[in-house]
């Protein structure tokens, strides 16, 4: 079984309360509980983590790289700014695939920006918590096609 991180940013634990008219209104635990159970119909051990901490972001996309661990990332905010965690997306060693719940496009004009996308197997935006199945999906044809 392979084993694939879903590795969400700053505030990401908060779904269900926050915005609801944004991110919609699957709490954390109901995205930990679709992703796991996805996972597991196309042979993937999901493990779901979220941080508000940048530092153990970075040392969680470290483990996945050590580790050939295929990624769904949903970097949140450091989307936007942190090099230090594009940097250690680029050294992915396994497809990563970026995902955003809300269309960052269709937002605030610094949402336009993902320092990310350039070092990302793909993106997957706009599809609300679908983004993230949507991602596990794509993971599974790559992997099949490699």
């Amino acid at each position: 079984m392979t084993r694939v991180l879903v590795l969400n940013g700053p505030n990401l634990g908060r779904l269900g309360s926050r915005e609801p008219d944004v991110y919609g209104a699957t709490s954390y635990t109901g995205l930990v509980e679709q992703c796991t159970a996805l996972g597991k119909e196309l042979g993937f051990e999901v493990d779901v983590r979220e941080t508000n901490d940048e530092a153990e972001m970075i040392r969680w996309l470290h483990e996945a790289a050590d580790g050939r661990l295929p990624v769904v990332i949903n970097p949140g905010a450091f989307t936007h700014y942190s090099y230090g965690m594009r940097d250690a997306a680029a050294q992915r060693t396994a497809p990563l695939v970026e995902v955003h719940i809300s269309n960052p496009h269709a937002r605030e004009e610094f949402r336009h920006t993902s320092v990310i996308a350039g070092v990302a197997s793909g993106t997957i935006a706009g599809f609300g918590i679908g983004s993230y199945r949507l991602a596990l999906r794509a993971l599974a044809e790559d992997l099949a096609a490699s």
